[in-house]
């Protein structure tokens, strides 16, 4: 019999290639898809924060902007939200240490924008797309950038 103890880790080293491969099974669409960004964000409020971070193309209106750029552990960031339909907007964050782009805020309410990420959820009130910057990892594939009004971020 498996002690209480030994359970959990058990559970966990099960779990991590299950998310692990969740993720490289995921592909970045080649174009905005909206859809599925909406598809994937129900998913997460009905089974709840998971390990696994999605690959996102998303385009909309920027509804809000921060006006300033905030330091956090891994560096400068801009914050701005940008409506993707049927009443959702979603948080973007802009690794500006990462970026090519001028002085923040290089983008308005109001602007269209187009922007490659990295989806995370950790909980409703705590999700966003990240890794809108051109840099990749072991654990991220995907360069991301951010598109204001036809010119590209990186």
């Amino acid at each position: 019999m498996m002690s209480r103890l030994k359970l959990p880790a058990l559970m966990a080293c099960l779990g991590a290639p299950l998310a692990a491969s969740a993720q490289s099974v995921a592909s970045m669409p080649a174009t905005c898809d909206n859809a599925k960004f909406l598809n994937d964000q129900q998913t997460f409020e009905q089974r709840g924060a998971t390990r696994t971070d999605l690959p996102e193309h998303i385009c909309g209106r920027v509804i809000a902007v921060a006006q300033r750029a905030q330091r956090t552990r891994s560096g400068w960031h801009g914050y701005f939200y940008v409506d993707v339909g049927q009443g959702v907007s979603i948080r973007i964050v802009s690794g500006l240490d990462e970026m090519s782009a001028p002085q923040w805020p290089w983008v308005q309410k109001g602007d269209n924008v187009e922007v490659q990420g990295r989806y995370y959820y950790d909980s409703l009130r705590k999700q966003g797309i990240d890794w809108t910057h051109h840099g990749t990892s072991r654990k991220w594939p995907w360069a991301g950038y951010v598109t204001v009004n036809g010119h590209r971020y990186e």
